[in-house]
């Protein structure tokens, strides 16, 4: 089904035009997320190659759901693919919540220069749109966790972590002791917790 390939791919990487490119560090993070749709969507529609890969490597194959397959759908059927549809779902809002928050705040920069971002969803976490990637990309793991998957999810979660950081840096050089208090007062991805 390599038309729905094409067609899962270019549903998740629109997600990518809602995040700034305008510097070299951004990229990477990007192209993993990137990747980890690519893998999806293959690994689901196209060749199992973790199925593949295992049964080649220890001559054994794997009953489905685990490294191949629906992730959850012998232990609770078509729920795992709702929940998994739902994490994403909440991922993708997050990205577009943030997304219209600093686009209007602060890329825009309409009077010469951008403000501090507080409102909105950043009144709870300081980076939603890497929450929302989080998210969207755990969804699809929760449908269908592949091998290449697994790593891919560790390898974004690292890269995005350490863009995190650095746009941190970022901010505090631009806001001071306002961008201080405000990361005092609001968590890094989830509320309330870290």
């Amino acid at each position: 089904m390599w038309w729905a390939v094409l067609i899962w791919i270019a549903i998740y990487a629109v997600f990518l035009l809602f995040v700034p490119f305008y510097k070299k560090s951004q990229v990477k993070p990007a192209g993993v997320y990137l990747a980890f749709v690519v893998a999806f969507a293959i690994e689901m529609f196209g060749i199992p190659f973790s199925m593949f890969a295992i049964g080649w490597l220890f001559g054994y194959t794997l009953p489905e759901g685990i490294l191949w397959g629906h992730t959850l759908g012998d232990y609770i059927g078509f729920w795992g693919m709702y929940i998994g549809i739902a994490i994403s779902l909440t991922g993708a809002l997050l990205v577009l919540m943030g997304w219209n928050q600093i686009h209007k705040n602060y890329w825009s920069k309409e009077t010469g220069q951008g403000k501090l971002v507080t409102s909105g969803i950043y009144k709870y976490i300081r980076h939603p749109q890497y929450t929302g990637f989080f998210l969207i990309t755990f969804g699809m793991m929760a449908e269908w966790a592949t091998l290449p998957l697994i790593i891919l999810y560790v390898l974004l979660l690292a890269l995005y972590y350490g863009l995190a950081k650095r746009e941190e840096k970022d901010m505090e050089k631009e806001f001071g002791s306002d961008y201080n208090e405000y990361k005092k007062s609001t968590k890094m991805f989830i509320p309330f917790i870290i």
